[in-house]
């Protein structure tokens, strides 16, 4: 598996940056193996760790960058994402991380890496059948387009169509490098998210609507762009579908054995999220939380999205 995109998915790639989006520190990371943070934004798993587990590859994807990284791991996969990212480059630059682009040249020297481990021929095989998982856009809506941007209907759908243009791009990229199984996230219902309803003034009973509506054009536009791939020459691809399942879980929480669906469990729940979580107080049963900080979920939360994936998505590619 080989895993681009955000902090859905970094699995401390950033902790060597001079960025102020890492999760390095507690209270992250309590419920993750060992119970010791590793700059996963969560308090346990990612997505992508948990499906590591269930198709076998291992328990968790290591990240690139990761300086304890076994040689033995490029052959199972590695994430490059990187927290503060987008698909907008732009978007990483604001917060010093490593972007889009970035991702995609360490795919290169993976792939130098990978043949010298394996050899020419089993690195091409290896690449091949491999999953590249991509999961971004949150980033680039939440923190780099709505501040200055909420009222701009027309400049709201023309980003959009930008930043559907760099998935384009970015995805044929990866497919003369060897891609051929893709997976692509969509957003959240991102006017769901506690940091959301607190800057917008909903209050934690109410989602922000317009930007539930963002999130799912954008949504739109990118399972097509999912559609228009399956029809490429020898190409798998598959769309989760966040926002549906997190909908879900927001508005029948006991159906999910969730009791708290608007608040993180750090500090207030309500604004803090990375450095603005360091050492601050926690729930003591993550398990009955959605998100972890104002913006990024549970392990809990991500064990439900994979299952739903699973069932109803993803299978296909492995047919």
């Amino acid at each position: 598996m080989l895993v681009f995109g955000d902090a859905t998915v970094d699995p401390g790639n950033n902790n060597r940056l001079q960025t102020a989006a890492k999760a390095n520190f507690l209270p992250y990371g309590v419920s993750f193996y060992g119970g010791k943070p590793t700059g996963r934004f969560s308090n346990g798993r990612l997505v992508t760790d948990i499906l590591a587990g269930k198709l076998g590859i291992g328990r968790s994807i290591p990240g690139f960058h990761d300086p304890k990284l076994k040689p033995g791991q490029l052959m199972t996969g590695v994430s490059f994402a990187s927290a503060g990212s987008g698909y907008d480059d732009a978007t990483a630059k604001r917060s010093n991380v490593l972007s889009f682009s970035n991702q995609i040249q360490y795919l290169l020297r993976y792939k130098r890496k990978l043949k010298s481990l394996a050899g020419p021929r089993r690195a091409e095989q290896l690449v091949r059948k491999a999953t590249f998982f991509i999961s971004a856009g949150t980033t680039d809506l939440l923190f780099h387009y709505l501040p200055s941007n909420q009222s701009a209907q027309d400049s709201q759908l023309h980003y959009e169509d930008q930043l559907i243009a760099h998935v384009a791009n970015y995805t044929q990229v990866m497919r003369k490098l060897g891609g051929r199984r893709f997976i692509f996230v969509g957003l959240p219902p991102i006017g769901c998210l506690p940091i959301v309803r607190t800057l917008l003034g909903t209050g934690p009973d109410k989602c922000h609507g317009n930007t539930n509506l963002l999130a799912a054009s954008f949504n739109k536009k990118l399972l097509k762009l999912v559609q228009i791939l399956k029809n490429e020459p020898d190409t798998r691809a598959a769309f989760i579908d966040v926002y549906t399942i997190i909908t879900k879980a927001t508005t029948d929480p006991n159906n999910f054995g969730l009791t708290e669906t608007s608040r993180g469990r750090c500090g207030t729940g309500t604004i803090e999220v990375g450095q603005t979580c360091r050492g601050r107080k926690t729930c003591t049963d993550p398990s009955k939380y959605l998100y972890r900080d104002a913006v990024h979920q549970t392990e809990r939360m991500n064990q439900i999205i994979t299952d739903d994936a699973i069932m109803n998505s993803i299978g296909e590619i492995y047919i």
